[in-house]
Protein backbone atom coordinates (compact mmCIF):
# COMPACT_ATOMS: atom_id res chain seq x y z
CA UNK A 1 0.00 0.00 0.00
CA UNK A 2 2.88 2.35 0.88
CA UNK A 3 4.59 1.59 -2.40
CA UNK A 4 1.35 2.16 -4.33
CA UNK A 5 0.76 5.53 -2.58
CA UNK A 6 4.31 6.56 -3.30
CA UNK A 7 3.87 5.69 -6.98
CA UNK A 8 0.67 7.70 -7.18
CA UNK A 9 2.31 10.67 -5.48
CA UNK A 10 5.25 10.55 -7.88
CA UNK A 11 2.90 10.37 -10.86
CA UNK A 12 0.84 13.33 -9.65
CA UNK A 13 4.00 15.33 -8.98
CA UNK A 14 5.16 14.60 -12.50
CA UNK A 15 1.83 15.69 -13.96
CA UNK A 16 1.84 18.94 -12.01
CA UNK A 17 5.43 19.61 -13.04
CA UNK A 18 4.46 18.94 -16.62
CA UNK A 19 1.56 21.39 -16.43
CA UNK A 20 3.82 24.01 -14.86
CA UNK A 21 6.36 23.46 -17.61
CA UNK A 22 3.71 23.85 -20.31
CA UNK A 23 2.39 26.98 -18.60
CA UNK A 24 5.90 28.36 -18.38
CA UNK A 25 6.51 27.64 -22.05
CA UNK A 26 3.21 29.33 -22.98
CA UNK A 27 4.06 32.42 -20.92
CA UNK A 28 7.54 32.59 -22.41
CA UNK A 29 6.14 32.30 -25.93
CA UNK A 30 3.64 35.06 -25.20
CA UNK A 31 6.39 37.22 -23.74
CA UNK A 32 8.45 36.79 -26.92
CA UNK A 33 5.57 37.65 -29.28
CA UNK A 34 6.07 40.95 -31.08
CA UNK A 35 3.54 43.50 -32.29
CA UNK A 36 3.92 46.13 -34.98
CA UNK A 37 1.46 49.00 -34.74
CA UNK A 38 0.69 52.05 -36.83
CA UNK A 39 -0.13 55.41 -35.27
CA UNK A 40 -1.90 58.05 -37.37
CA UNK A 41 -1.96 61.67 -36.24
CA UNK A 42 -3.70 64.92 -37.11
CA UNK A 43 -0.41 66.83 -37.14
CA UNK A 44 2.41 67.37 -39.62
CA UNK A 45 5.13 64.76 -39.19
CA UNK A 46 7.57 65.72 -36.40
CA UNK A 47 5.84 69.06 -35.84
CA UNK A 48 7.15 70.71 -32.63
CA UNK A 49 5.24 69.83 -29.48
CA UNK A 50 2.06 68.09 -30.54
CA UNK A 51 3.70 66.29 -33.45
CA UNK A 52 6.82 65.21 -31.59
CA UNK A 53 4.84 63.82 -28.66
CA UNK A 54 3.72 60.76 -30.67
CA UNK A 55 7.31 60.21 -31.82
CA UNK A 56 8.54 60.18 -28.24
CA UNK A 57 5.68 57.86 -27.28
CA UNK A 58 6.76 55.35 -29.92
CA UNK A 59 10.37 55.53 -28.73
CA UNK A 60 9.46 55.02 -25.07
CA UNK A 61 7.19 52.05 -25.84
CA UNK A 62 9.93 50.43 -27.94
CA UNK A 63 12.47 50.85 -25.15
CA UNK A 64 10.19 49.72 -22.33
CA UNK A 65 9.00 46.67 -24.23
CA UNK A 66 12.47 45.75 -25.46
CA UNK A 67 11.19 45.90 -29.03
CA UNK A 68 8.15 43.68 -28.46
CA UNK A 69 5.78 46.54 -29.35
CA UNK A 70 6.91 48.92 -32.08
CA UNK A 71 4.86 51.86 -33.34
CA UNK A 72 5.32 53.54 -36.71
CA UNK A 73 4.10 57.14 -36.59
CA UNK A 74 2.40 58.76 -39.58
CA UNK A 75 1.84 62.50 -39.92
CA UNK A 76 -1.39 63.95 -41.26
CA UNK A 77 -1.89 62.90 -44.87
CA UNK A 78 0.82 60.24 -44.90
CA UNK A 79 -1.52 57.31 -44.31
CA UNK A 80 -4.88 59.06 -43.80
CA UNK A 81 -5.91 62.74 -43.78
CA UNK A 82 -5.66 64.51 -40.43
CA UNK A 83 -9.42 64.65 -39.95
CA UNK A 84 -9.81 60.90 -40.61
CA UNK A 85 -7.69 59.67 -37.72
CA UNK A 86 -10.68 58.61 -35.62
CA UNK A 87 -12.21 56.53 -38.43
CA UNK A 88 -8.86 54.92 -39.21
CA UNK A 89 -8.45 53.69 -35.63
CA UNK A 90 -12.10 52.72 -35.26
CA UNK A 91 -11.98 50.65 -38.46
CA UNK A 92 -8.60 49.07 -37.68
CA UNK A 93 -6.61 50.75 -40.46
CA UNK A 94 -4.30 51.86 -37.65
CA UNK A 95 -4.09 50.58 -34.10
CA UNK A 96 -3.40 53.96 -32.53
CA UNK A 97 -4.16 57.62 -33.21
CA UNK A 98 -3.16 60.99 -31.78
CA UNK A 99 -5.49 63.94 -32.23
CA UNK A 100 -7.96 66.27 -30.49
CA UNK A 101 -11.50 65.17 -29.78
CA UNK A 102 -13.29 68.30 -31.01
CA UNK A 103 -12.48 67.20 -34.56
CA UNK A 104 -15.08 64.42 -34.13
CA UNK A 105 -18.02 66.63 -33.17
CA UNK A 106 -19.91 65.37 -36.22
CA UNK A 107 -19.72 61.81 -34.87
CA UNK A 108 -19.95 62.48 -31.14
CA UNK A 109 -20.75 66.12 -30.32
CA UNK A 110 -20.09 65.61 -26.62
CA UNK A 111 -16.45 64.75 -27.41
CA UNK A 112 -15.81 68.49 -27.52
CA UNK A 113 -16.00 68.65 -23.72
CA UNK A 114 -12.76 66.65 -23.54
CA UNK A 115 -10.75 68.91 -25.85
CA UNK A 116 -11.52 72.52 -24.94
CA UNK A 117 -14.41 74.42 -23.38
CA UNK A 118 -14.38 78.22 -23.84
CA UNK A 119 -13.76 79.94 -20.51
CA UNK A 120 -13.52 76.45 -19.01
CA UNK A 121 -10.84 74.52 -17.17
CA UNK A 122 -7.15 74.87 -17.92
CA UNK A 123 -4.70 71.98 -18.41
CA UNK A 124 -3.98 71.43 -14.73
CA UNK A 125 -7.68 71.38 -13.91
CA UNK A 126 -8.59 69.19 -16.89
CA UNK A 127 -5.97 66.60 -16.00
CA UNK A 128 -7.36 66.50 -12.46
CA UNK A 129 -10.93 66.02 -13.70
CA UNK A 130 -9.98 63.40 -16.27
CA UNK A 131 -7.77 61.32 -13.99
CA UNK A 132 -9.39 61.86 -10.58
CA UNK A 133 -12.86 63.25 -11.23
CA UNK A 134 -14.36 60.60 -13.50
CA UNK A 135 -13.79 62.46 -16.76
CA UNK A 136 -11.71 59.78 -18.44
CA UNK A 137 -14.28 57.10 -17.63
CA UNK A 138 -16.97 59.23 -19.28
CA UNK A 139 -14.73 59.81 -22.29
CA UNK A 140 -14.28 56.07 -22.76
CA UNK A 141 -17.99 55.49 -22.29
CA UNK A 142 -18.68 58.02 -25.04
CA UNK A 143 -16.31 56.20 -27.39
CA UNK A 144 -17.61 52.69 -26.60
CA UNK A 145 -19.86 52.60 -29.65
CA UNK A 146 -16.89 53.27 -31.93
CA UNK A 147 -14.69 50.40 -30.76
CA UNK A 148 -11.89 52.57 -29.40
CA UNK A 149 -10.35 53.28 -26.02
CA UNK A 150 -8.94 56.69 -25.14
CA UNK A 151 -6.14 58.00 -22.95
CA UNK A 152 -5.08 61.59 -22.30
CA UNK A 153 -1.93 62.27 -24.34
CA UNK A 154 -0.82 65.86 -23.85
CA UNK A 155 -2.07 69.40 -23.41
CA UNK A 156 -1.28 72.73 -24.99
CA UNK A 157 -1.87 74.96 -22.00
CA UNK A 158 -3.70 78.27 -22.48
CA UNK A 159 -3.57 79.19 -26.14
CA UNK A 160 -3.42 82.52 -27.94
CA UNK A 161 -6.45 84.37 -29.25
CA UNK A 162 -5.39 84.17 -32.87
CA UNK A 163 -3.81 85.92 -35.86
CA UNK A 164 -5.77 88.61 -37.70
CA UNK A 165 -5.14 90.60 -40.84
CA UNK A 166 -7.06 93.57 -39.45
CA UNK A 167 -7.25 95.30 -36.10
CA UNK A 168 -10.01 94.16 -33.76
CA UNK A 169 -11.15 97.15 -31.74
CA UNK A 170 -14.71 96.03 -31.05
CA UNK A 171 -17.17 93.21 -31.67
CA UNK A 172 -18.24 94.94 -34.88
CA UNK A 173 -14.79 94.34 -36.39
CA UNK A 174 -15.41 90.59 -36.33
CA UNK A 175 -18.45 90.73 -38.57
CA UNK A 176 -17.86 89.04 -41.91
CA UNK A 177 -14.37 87.74 -41.15
CA UNK A 178 -13.43 84.26 -42.41
CA UNK A 179 -11.56 82.43 -39.65
CA UNK A 180 -10.17 79.00 -38.93
CA UNK A 181 -11.24 78.01 -35.39
CA UNK A 182 -12.43 74.49 -34.47
CA UNK A 183 -14.71 73.22 -31.73
CA UNK A 184 -16.98 75.15 -29.43
CA UNK A 185 -14.91 78.31 -29.86
CA UNK A 186 -15.74 78.27 -33.56
CA UNK A 187 -19.46 78.04 -32.78
CA UNK A 188 -19.14 81.03 -30.46
CA UNK A 189 -17.37 83.08 -33.13
CA UNK A 190 -20.12 82.22 -35.63
CA UNK A 191 -22.61 83.87 -33.28
CA UNK A 192 -20.40 86.93 -33.35
CA UNK A 193 -20.61 87.23 -37.12
CA UNK A 194 -17.53 85.24 -38.11
CA UNK A 195 -17.59 82.71 -40.97
CA UNK A 196 -15.80 79.64 -39.60
CA UNK A 197 -13.64 77.52 -41.90
CA UNK A 198 -12.33 74.15 -40.69
CA UNK A 199 -9.01 72.87 -41.95
CA UNK A 200 -6.06 70.83 -40.64
CA UNK A 201 -2.97 72.63 -39.41
CA UNK A 202 -0.93 71.99 -42.53
CA UNK A 203 -3.28 74.13 -44.63
CA UNK A 204 -3.42 77.18 -42.37
CA UNK A 205 -0.45 79.20 -43.62
CA UNK A 206 -1.29 79.09 -47.31
CA UNK A 207 -4.97 79.83 -46.60
CA UNK A 208 -4.09 82.85 -44.49
CA UNK A 209 -1.46 84.09 -46.92
CA UNK A 210 -3.75 83.73 -49.95
CA UNK A 211 -6.68 85.47 -48.28
CA UNK A 212 -8.86 82.37 -48.25
CA UNK A 213 -9.20 83.16 -44.54
CA UNK A 214 -8.76 86.50 -42.75
CA UNK A 215 -7.80 85.12 -39.36
CA UNK A 216 -6.81 81.91 -37.64
CA UNK A 217 -5.96 80.42 -34.32
CA UNK A 218 -3.56 77.51 -34.12
CA UNK A 219 -2.01 76.73 -30.76
CA UNK A 220 0.45 79.25 -29.36
CA UNK A 221 3.77 81.00 -30.03
CA UNK A 222 5.89 77.82 -30.16
CA UNK A 223 3.80 76.25 -32.92
CA UNK A 224 2.73 79.49 -34.57
CA UNK A 225 6.36 80.50 -35.08
CA UNK A 226 7.13 77.08 -36.56
CA UNK A 227 4.30 77.55 -39.07
CA UNK A 228 5.53 81.05 -39.93
CA UNK A 229 2.12 82.59 -39.32
CA UNK A 230 3.77 85.94 -38.60
CA UNK A 231 4.55 86.10 -42.31
CA UNK A 232 0.86 85.92 -43.21
CA UNK A 233 -0.87 88.10 -40.60
CA UNK A 234 -0.16 91.39 -38.87
CA UNK A 235 -1.82 91.19 -35.47
CA UNK A 236 -1.46 88.57 -32.73
CA UNK A 237 -4.22 88.61 -30.13
CA UNK A 238 -4.59 87.17 -26.64
CA UNK A 239 -5.99 85.64 -24.43
CA UNK A 240 -7.11 82.30 -25.83
CA UNK A 241 -10.55 82.38 -24.23
CA UNK A 242 -11.76 79.71 -26.66
CA UNK A 243 -9.12 77.16 -25.65
CA UNK A 244 -7.86 77.51 -22.06
CA UNK A 245 -6.11 74.32 -23.08
CA UNK A 246 -6.54 71.61 -25.65
CA UNK A 247 -6.26 68.11 -24.27
CA UNK A 248 -4.82 65.77 -26.88
CA UNK A 249 -5.98 62.17 -27.07
CA UNK A 250 -4.45 58.79 -27.76
CA UNK A 251 -7.21 56.66 -29.28
CA UNK A 252 -6.62 52.92 -29.35
CA UNK A 253 -8.42 50.25 -31.33
CA UNK A 254 -10.13 48.06 -28.71
CA UNK A 255 -9.42 44.77 -30.46
CA UNK A 256 -5.77 45.64 -30.93
CA UNK A 257 -5.46 46.61 -27.27
CA UNK A 258 -7.13 43.39 -26.13
CA UNK A 259 -4.69 41.37 -28.24
CA UNK A 260 -1.70 42.75 -26.32
CA UNK A 261 -0.38 40.83 -23.31
CA UNK A 262 -1.12 42.53 -19.99
CA UNK A 263 2.43 43.81 -19.56
CA UNK A 264 2.43 45.53 -22.96
CA UNK A 265 -0.94 47.10 -22.21
CA UNK A 266 0.55 48.47 -18.98
CA UNK A 267 3.62 49.73 -20.84
CA UNK A 268 1.45 51.55 -23.38
CA UNK A 269 -0.73 53.16 -20.69
CA UNK A 270 2.34 54.23 -18.71
CA UNK A 271 4.06 55.67 -21.76
CA UNK A 272 0.99 57.68 -22.73
CA UNK A 273 0.76 59.06 -19.18
CA UNK A 274 4.38 60.13 -19.46
CA UNK A 275 3.78 61.87 -22.79
CA UNK A 276 0.72 63.60 -21.38
CA UNK A 277 2.94 65.49 -18.93
CA UNK A 278 5.86 65.86 -21.33
CA UNK A 279 3.90 67.64 -24.07
CA UNK A 280 2.56 70.26 -21.64
CA UNK A 281 6.02 70.72 -20.13
CA UNK A 282 7.44 71.39 -23.58
CA UNK A 283 4.83 74.02 -24.42
CA UNK A 284 5.35 75.73 -21.05
CA UNK A 285 9.10 75.82 -21.64
CA UNK A 286 9.04 76.97 -25.27
CA UNK A 287 6.11 79.38 -25.63
CA UNK A 288 7.62 82.48 -24.04
CA UNK A 289 10.91 82.19 -25.95
CA UNK A 290 8.94 81.87 -29.17
CA UNK A 291 6.77 84.86 -28.27
CA UNK A 292 9.86 87.00 -27.65
CA UNK A 293 11.19 85.96 -31.05
CA UNK A 294 7.90 86.88 -32.74
CA UNK A 295 7.72 90.30 -31.09
CA UNK A 296 11.38 91.32 -30.89
CA UNK A 297 12.78 89.78 -34.07
CA UNK A 298 9.78 89.72 -36.39
CA UNK A 299 7.97 92.82 -35.22
CA UNK A 300 4.67 91.10 -34.49
CA UNK A 301 2.05 93.41 -32.94
CA UNK A 302 0.82 91.74 -29.77
CA UNK A 303 -2.67 92.91 -28.84
CA UNK A 304 -5.16 92.13 -26.09
CA UNK A 305 -8.68 91.38 -27.29
CA UNK A 306 -11.06 94.23 -26.40
CA UNK A 307 -13.16 93.83 -23.29
CA UNK A 308 -16.42 93.90 -25.26
CA UNK A 309 -15.21 91.04 -27.46
CA UNK A 310 -14.33 88.94 -24.42
CA UNK A 311 -17.62 89.78 -22.71
CA UNK A 312 -19.66 88.87 -25.78
CA UNK A 313 -17.64 85.68 -26.28
CA UNK A 314 -18.29 84.66 -22.67
CA UNK A 315 -21.99 85.29 -23.08
CA UNK A 316 -22.25 83.18 -26.23
CA UNK A 317 -20.00 80.49 -24.76
CA UNK A 318 -22.50 79.88 -21.98
CA UNK A 319 -25.23 79.48 -24.60
CA UNK A 320 -23.22 77.11 -26.79
CA UNK A 321 -22.16 74.88 -23.90
CA UNK A 322 -25.70 74.75 -22.50
CA UNK A 323 -27.07 73.73 -25.88
CA UNK A 324 -24.44 71.00 -26.24
CA UNK A 325 -25.41 69.64 -22.84
CA UNK A 326 -28.96 69.22 -24.13
CA UNK A 327 -27.84 67.33 -27.25
CA UNK A 328 -28.12 63.91 -25.61
CA UNK A 329 -28.36 62.18 -22.25
CA UNK A 330 -24.65 61.36 -22.48
CA UNK A 331 -23.76 64.98 -23.25
CA UNK A 332 -25.75 66.07 -20.23
CA UNK A 333 -23.97 63.60 -17.98
CA UNK A 334 -20.54 64.76 -19.19
CA UNK A 335 -21.51 68.42 -18.84
CA UNK A 336 -22.76 67.94 -15.29
CA UNK A 337 -19.56 66.17 -14.28
CA UNK A 338 -17.42 68.83 -15.95
CA UNK A 339 -19.23 71.76 -14.35
CA UNK A 340 -19.37 70.21 -10.89
CA UNK A 341 -15.62 69.59 -10.94
CA UNK A 342 -14.89 73.03 -12.37
CA UNK A 343 -16.86 74.72 -9.61
CA UNK A 344 -14.89 72.90 -6.93
CA UNK A 345 -11.48 73.42 -8.47
CA UNK A 346 -12.13 77.11 -9.24
CA UNK A 347 -13.18 77.72 -5.64
CA UNK A 348 -9.83 76.40 -4.47
CA UNK A 349 -7.76 77.96 -7.23
CA UNK A 350 -9.24 81.37 -6.44
CA UNK A 351 -7.46 81.33 -3.07
CA UNK A 352 -4.41 79.38 -4.29
CA UNK A 353 -3.28 79.70 -7.92
CA UNK A 354 -5.06 82.96 -8.76
CA UNK A 355 -4.29 84.59 -5.41
CA UNK A 356 -0.64 83.66 -5.82
CA UNK A 357 -0.44 85.09 -9.36
CA UNK A 358 -2.04 88.32 -8.14
CA UNK A 359 0.45 88.56 -5.30
CA UNK A 360 3.43 87.68 -7.48
CA UNK A 361 2.60 90.02 -10.39
CA UNK A 362 0.45 92.82 -8.95
CA UNK A 363 1.72 95.60 -11.20
CA UNK A 364 2.81 93.75 -14.30
CA UNK A 365 0.88 94.01 -17.56
CA UNK A 366 1.48 93.00 -21.17
CA UNK A 367 -1.33 95.13 -22.54
CA UNK A 368 -0.44 96.99 -25.73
Amino acid sequence: MKLRSLAVAVAMSGAVSGLMLVSSVDNTAQAQETFEWKMVTSWPKNFPGVGQGPERLAKIVDEMSDGRLTIEVFGAGQLVPGFEVFDAVSEGTAELGHSASYYWKGKAPAAQFFAAVPFGMNAQEMNAWLHYGGGLELWNELYDDFGVDVLVAGASGVQMGGWYNKEINSVDDLDGLKMRMPGLGGEVMERMGVAIVNMPGGEIFTSLQSGAIDATEWIGPYNDLAFGLHQAADYYYYPGWHEPTVMFEAIINEEAMAALPADLQAILRTAVRDINADVLDEYTARNNDALETLVNEHGVELRRLPDDVLARAKEHSAEVVAELAEDSEMAGKIHDSYRAFQEKVVNYHTISEQAYYNARNPDESTDN
